[in-house]
């Protein structure tokens, strides 16, 4: 049977409206569960540790438990791929970093887009990376260093959490604005152990990874990657000091599948940004050596958008390739 013109719009606009207010209801009783978010890498390392503060606090705002679960491997893809096939409903979340926008120029056979398959919700965390060096290892300071792996090329390595992570792009860039050879040590698992005991001679890990054995006096840092000198290690240069233009700060966010309603991806990220500036929040990070970033899921798009060109660069240049 043929509807009139007016009824059938009549319908669609009833429709239409019945799935706004299916959402809004949705959005209104979320969450009525525990949330699981999403980590690509172990336990302990930065990405799980910016988490874990993360949710534990947002768990008390949102008045459901949201717990970590860690599945790394892949260089994150398989915590990406989980998320982007998880039902778009709020109840999965990606812990987003950088090595995820790497991953979009790294890996050419990827089963998802992580602009397009991924919404964003919100930035949460900047760090700088820190050159650290054994203590065997004579420079004792960036210039140094420069000057011994010049003076000795390829026979210095460099350890990363693998291909594509933010130790090993710091790394390619580092080498790349100063001439020096460096070996690249992929590690599947944890590199810190043979940088401890000298197996490898330097690394570019994330400030909460390595501050500990830097107050220990374990590891000596040489100089941190942000543009400008870290408030947690504020003795420490700036690589920008010695090499201009010089810059690659780690971040972290958070992520949901692509059609998760708008209105849980905004309650979301108010609730998340008022976690990020509870003053507790602020010095915990300030403790393990970032800031709190926050802003609208529009935001963090851009940031995201931004870092795959900047890596990208980087990956052709030094046509890094996955192993």
């Amino acid at each position: 049977m043929k509807l009139p013109r007016r009824q059938f719009l009549h319908l669609a606009w009833g429709a239409a409206a019945l799935s706004t207010l299916s959402r809004i209801a949705m959005a209104d009783t979320y969450p009525s569960r525990p949330v699981r978010l999403i980590v690509g890498f172990p336990a302990g390392y930065a990405t799980d540790i910016v988490a874990r503060l993360v949710a534990q606090s947002l768990s008390e705002r949102l008045g459901q438990q949201v717990f970590v679960e860690n599945h790394p491997g892949a260089a994150t893809n398989i915590a990406v791929g989980e998320v982007v096939n998880a039902a778009p409903d709020g109840y999965t979340l990606l812990a987003m970093t950088v090595t995820n926008a790497v991953n979009a120029t790294l890996y050419r056979n990827l089963r998802f887009d992580i602009i397009h398959d991924i919404a964003p919700v919100a930035a949460t965390f900047r760090s700088p990376n820190v050159l650290v060096v054994t203590l065997s290892l004579p420079a004792q300071t960036l210039p140094e260093f420069i000057a011994y792996a010049k003076a000795n090329p390829g026979k210095i390595n460099y350890a990363s959490a693998g291909y594509g992570t933010a130790p090993n792009v710091n790394a390619e860039l580092f080498k790349m604005m100063t001439g020096v050879d460096l070996v690249h040590v992929p590690y599947s698992g944890s590199f810190v152990p043979d940088l401890l005991s000298g197996q490898v001679q330097c690394a570019f890990p994330p400030i909460p990874l390595a501050i500990a054995n830097i107050r220990a006096g374990k590891l000596r840092a040489l100089a941190v990657t942000s543009a400008t000198r870290s408030d947690a290690l504020p003795d420490v240069p700036a690589v920008a000091e010695f090499v201009l233009g010089f810059e690659a700060s780690i971040w972290h966010g958070i992520g949901a599948p692509k059609n998760t309603p708008a209105a849980i991806i905004n309650k979301l990220n108010h609730q998340i940004n008022a976690v990020l500036f509870d003053p507790k929040i602020k010095e915990r990070f300030a403790d393990i050596g970032g800031i709190p970033l926050g802003g609208s899921p529009t935001d963090f798009r851009t940031l995201i958008t931004d870092e795959i060109a900047k890596w990208g660069k980087v990956v052709r240049v030094a046509n890094i390739n996955p192993a």
